[in-house]
């Protein structure tokens, strides 16, 4: 098998060309273990002047958990491009290695809110106790990208000491995404303390956080907020009565059938779909009638799930 890095117009004179493009393409096309200079070349692309070749590079070493990739990626973080710097802390994510946390957590309270970004994103997979109070820190950034992802490392560490914060930054952060995130993370805490937060956010000004509110609640499964989730059944936005109707479902909240009946008769089939589901889930047989029309629903997967609705509400009567 001929070598490519040593053929003449093969890899290596391609990663030397003038042409950045040609120089990116050929990062894509090295050939992973199967070459001992693999590594060395990826390392000397992360030093390209190209920043699309710099982050190509940074994406091609995902995996690699050899020390001095390591050692080059972390510094990466300073990257006077945002993209390769997030491509660096995706990297560096996904080597799911708490052992190089402490390279990372000294980044993470950085001067510069891309690197403090880019750090507290590379920070979240791993875990890394020790960076509960940088996270903590960041969340007062004035830069909202630093506060969407110190949000990130608190969901991931899943402390109960974060919660107030969270709660606080679901529903008073100036910035939706941040919101969004931080609704997302009160996920993990199964308490009825962070509930009234996340009925606040089914009120909430932009439509992705009421989205993820729904969902939220539904993996709580407080049967307390079934009230505000029927409310949202309402929604001009059909994906946020989606989510609802999928969260009063796993809730089994009775109290729910007459709008989740209703919802089967929507224009948008996937609310359509996520009703008979939830009225399966009910199991009511105050449902059977709608169900039977829906049955013969326009679209196949209507009919498919308001079937297995169907047979579910019978098991469940005893049928």
């Amino acid at each position: 098998m001929s070598n490519p890095f040593s053929e003449s117009g093969g890899l290596r004179a391609r990663l030397a060309d003038p042409d950045a493009e040609v120089r990116r393409v050929a990062v894509l096309d090295l050939p992973y273990g199967d070459e001992e200079d693999y590594i060395a070349l990826l390392t000397v692309a992360l030093a390209d002047k190209s920043a699309a070749v710099r982050a190509e590079a940074a994406h091609a070493l995902e995996g690699v958990e050899e020390q001095e990739v390591v050692a080059a990626l972390v510094p990466m973080l300073k990257d006077s491009d945002e993209a390769v710097r997030q491509a660096v802390a995706d990297t560096l994510a996904e080597l799911k290695e708490p052992r190089w946390g402490a390279l990372l957590l000294g980044m993470a309270e950085d001067s510069e809110p891309g690197v403090q970004a880019a750090a507290l994103r590379a920070l979240r997979a791993l875990k890394v106790d020790a960076a509960f109070e940088p996270a903590m820190h960041a969340t007062a950034s004035a830069d909202a990208a630093v506060r969407r992802e110190a949000v990130g490392v608190l969901a991931y560490l899943r402390k109960p000491a974060a919660l107030p914060t969270l709660t606080r930054i679901a529903t008073q952060d100036t910035e939706a995404d941040v919101r969004k995130v931080a609704v997302g993370a009160l996920g993990y805490a199964d308490v009825d303390e962070v509930i009234p937060a996340l009925e606040a956010a089914l009120k909430d000004s932009a439509w992705l956080v009421r989205e993820e509110a729904a969902h939220t609640l539904g993996k709580n499964k407080r049967i307390s907020a079934a009230g505000k989730l029927t409310e949202a059944m309402q929604d001009e936005y059909w994906q946020v009565r989606v989510a609802s109707a999928r969260a009063l479902g796993k809730m089994r909240a009775v109290q729910a059938l007459t709008v989740l009946i209703d919802a089967l008769g929507h224009t948008v089939s996937n609310l359509r779909k996520e009703a008979a589901i939830a009225l399966g889930e009910l199991g009511d047989a105050r449902a059977l009638p709608a169900l039977e029309v829906a049955a013969n629903d326009a679209d196949p997967d209507v009919r498919k799930l308001s079937r297995i609705a169907l047979g579910r509400i019978a098991t469940a009567q005893g049928a």
